[in-house]
């Protein structure tokens, strides 16, 4: 069967498995509808988180940038697993005791104010945009390739198969779909890496064979040692050594952790098992799940560079194989004959006579999707991983979509201007957001602003700026009152989105190393408005009043082992 039939079956499938989960569990309660009645176990909690965190960014765009970056792209997989590894250990349990399951009410709660709140809601809709958004416009780029369908019907495809079930079964229906979805991104992951990593190298662990030597047929010696040779052989920086410099890396790894550890939807992952004890188990289970795929991706990144060089550069262009030419009426890999030799000249910035010479654009979303074409990989394999990345954005999607929901219904309703709203009301409200914010998440989805994981690291710089300081101090630091917060909060969040903004909208022909502040790129600058927001919040703290006694009482029974309060 063609790869387009094997696509509609896989996806089929899928989707109707997702469909019947969210069916079966459909949220009749705010409760479930939230923290899905905090009665899911900690495997199935472990695997669901890890699916809602490994996004269409981890999926689709992350082997494909490292396998661009080289070595910078590690900034990537240390800064995302160290953030987890952070949020985990750190900060989830006593969030989880503290009883709040969004980090605006605990920020409202713990900072004894309305203001902040409100500031918190504010800052939790727009992260969570932003990071949809990137899933959104991951699986435009599937739908346009696999169903050969226009990316702005792709992202409609999505948004409405990821709205029906987020509104049907709440974190519920969320959370039994992401188990389901789980399986299906590793399994996608995995199988393609296997096969490529056995006709490279002739061995079936992708980790090993990462540092292995390659087959004859792939012209044998170390594949990183090939990879490095063929690179700067084109004129691209070589593969194994820096090409930013290491205060960005140093900053946007950090970014990328402190935002991680300040991710509202993968917060309440951790209300929706029964105690704090089982919260620990299941972050336990979801690094095990997630280390999976992170060990296996610079692998991937690195057999795809090669196939993609060895496959398409000096051939003829009337030879292109197939997945060539499907992938270019997606507009995502463009090949101009500047020299009319009918040749496809792959060149990078270092090559004799210019980088201007480059007959090639490929975009780096594509590398993975492309990764089981370029290597010859059965139909049904390439498929599978299109089933794969489906599963991986929407999984992300649901969960960004439900903190919308509940930061609208729950946090600025409920808990601010409509304290007396019914349950039902609460949950319509909550269904209403989420449509708002599909509509929205699609829209930008189909103009993204960068690629995937580009989107995504915004997301993360925000969230690190605006709620790690305030969430850290909230815990540890008795002292810091609601001005600190307040102060912080808004310091942090307003610098790291205005640098955003101002070089990815406002003059993006700026946007490069001579103009960046301090050499640090908007993928970093989170760390910096982290810095901000924890300087002013401390130096705020320390000249007005003291938290209620109260406050400090609550501050320092969270951090005492114990039972969770209950949540409200």
């Amino acid at each position: 069967m063609s790869v387009q039939i094997w696509t509609f079956v896989f996806v089929f499938l899928t989707f109707g498995l997702y469909i019947g989960i969210a069916i079966w569990s459909r949220a009749g309660s705010t409760s479930e509808f939230y923290v899905a009645g905090s009665g899911v176990s900690p495997v199935a909690n472990g695997m669901a988180t890890a699916a809602d965190w490994m996004s269409a960014a981890s999926f689709i765009s992350m082997a494909g940038l490292i396998s661009f970056l080289g070595r910078d792209g590690t900034f990537y997989l240390m800064g995302w697993t160290g953030g987890y590894v952070l949020l985990a250990l750190l900060l989830a349990p006593y969030l989880r005791k503290f009883g709040k399951y969004t980090v605006p009410d605990f920020i409202g709660d713990r900072y004894y104010s309305q203001s902040a709140r409100l500031i918190a809601v504010f800052c939790a809709i727009a992260i969570s945009f932003v990071y949809v958004c990137g899933q959104m416009q991951g699986a435009g780029i599937v739908f346009s390739r696999f169903l050969e369908v226009d990316i702005t019907t792709g992202v409609i495809i999505g948004m409405t198969i990821v709205f029906f079930y987020a509104v049907m079964g709440g974190m519920k229906g969320i959370t039994y779909t992401q188990v389901a979805q789980y399986c299906v991104l590793i399994f996608a992951f995995m199988v393609p890496a296997i096969f490529i990593s056995i006709l490279m190298t002739g061995i079936p662990i992708p980790q090993i064979g990462f540092g292995a030597e390659l087959t004859e047929a792939f012209g044998g010696g170390y594949l990183l040692d090939r990879l490095d040779g063929i690179s700067e052989e084109l004129g691209f920086a070589t593969y194994t050594e820096g090409q930013r410099t290491t205060r960005d890396v140093f900053f946007i790894t950090a970014a990328l952790m402190f935002g991680t550890a300040g991710l509202p939807h993968v917060i309440i992952r951790f209300f929706t098992v029964p105690s704090v004890r089982d919260a620990r188990r299941s972050a336990g289970f979801a690094l095990i799940f997630i280390a999976i795929l992170y060990t296996t991706a610079p692998a991937v990144a690195a057999f795809a560079r090669t196939n993609l060089i060895s496959t398409v550069n000096n051939i003829e262009y009337t030879a292109v194989p197939e997945w060539f030419s499907k992938w270019e009426t997606t507009g995502l890999i463009s090949f101009e004959d500047k020299n009319n030799d009918g040749r496809i000249l792959y060149v990078g910035p270092d090559y004799v006579g210019g980088s201007e010479l480059n007959e090639l654009e490929v975009n780096r979303d594509i590398m993975v999707l492309a990764n089981p074409e370029i290597a010859g990989l059965p139909n049904w394999v390439v498929a599978l991983v299109a089933a794969g990345a489906l599963a991986a954005a929407l999984s992300t999607a649901a969960g960004l979509l439900l903190v919308i929901s509940t930061a609208v219904a729950h946090d600025l309703l409920k808990r601010s201007f409509m304290p007396a709203i019914a349950e039902k009301q609460e949950l319509l409200y909550a269904r209403i957001a989420i449509f708002i914010a599909v509509l929205v998440a699609g829209y930008v989805g189909v103009n993204p602003p960068a690629y995937v994981a580009q989107v995504v690291a915004y997301a993360f710089g925000l969230a690190a700026a605006s709620f790690f300081p305030a969430i850290v101090l909230g815990i540890f630091q008795k002292r810091m009152n609601k001005h600190g917060a307040i102060s912080g909060m808004l310091t942090g969040f307003i610098l790291t989105a205005a640098y955003i903004i101002y070089f990815k909208t406002i003059n993006p022909s700026a946007d490069n190393p001579e103009n960046w502040l301090l050499g640090i790129s908007p993928e970093g600058i989170g760390t910096l408005g982290t810095i901000a927001n924890f300087t002013v919040a401390m130096t705020v703290s320390k000249f007005t009043p003291t938290p209620p006694m109260e406050v400090q009482a609550i501050v320092e029974d969270i951090r005492l082992p114990g039972g969770a309060v209950t949540a409200n």
